[in-house]
């Protein structure tokens, strides 16, 4: 798979936006970031608002998270799954905040959507939690109820967007699961089918030569 290093190109993307942000605040994150009574009508704001972020930690953390799982998976599956992938949880996660909440910004969704669909490919892949080693599908299970807790008990956080960006990666990780065995299979078949053929003109030659 062609890696073209979108994920630190990305996180490049999120530091320049910051900076933006930074010079021309409020202004700039006002005209980009997710408002859920103007989607309507300005609906490209469903993906501007991924690359917004509310203060410097919370751009670190998100570049944190993408330089490191979006580069692991873009090694695998190349960079223009990943950016499907990208592009397609933070749209998902936009969309399903922008029934709950009536302003969110932060490419937290679209991150979670990458983690959800490494963890499908890469279960056991050990990372490190809270100081602890622990296989990536033990992770994500922890971080699933720890965003639904942030749901049930709101925390100023856009709870709802890493759960939903953590299902569509979890489903798209399916998917390209699903493809990948069928080329396997097809590929076995194939040999299988090579294979056969060599065993019989063995057997012709032994036979009847």
């Amino acid at each position: 798979m062609k890696n073209n290093y979108w994920a630190l190109k990305l996180v490049l993307v999120l530091i320049v936006v910051f900076v933006l942000q930074s010079v021309f605040k409020p202004a700039f994150t006002n005209l980009f970031v997710l408002q859920s009574r103007e989607v309507l009508v300005r609906p490209w704001i469903l993906i501007t608002s991924i690359f917004l972020h509310g203060n410097l930690a919370h751009l670190l953390v998100n570049g944190l998270g993408l330089a490191l799982f979006g580069s692991i998976l873009e090694n695998i599956i190349g960079s223009k799954r990943f950016l499907w992938i990208f592009f397609v949880s933070g749209l998902g996660a936009s969309i399903a905040s922008s029934f709950f909440y009536e302003a969110t910004l932060g490419a937290s969704g679209a991150i979670f959507g990458v983690m959800g669909t490494l963890t499908y490919l890469r279960p056991g892949m050990t990372i490190w939690l809270n100081f602890m080693p622990m296989p990536l599908w033990l992770a994500s299970i922890y971080w699933a109820i720890e965003n639904v807790v942030g749901i049930l008990i709101p925390d100023n956080i856009a709870n709802l967007a890493h759960v939903s960006g953590l299902f569509f990666g979890l489903a798209l990780g399916f998917f390209i699961k699903e493809k990948q065995d069928k080329i396997k299979k097809e590929i076995a078949k194939k040999d299988s089918i090579m294979m056969t053929k060599e065993e019989l003109e063995n057997w012709e030659d032994k036979f009847f030569k």
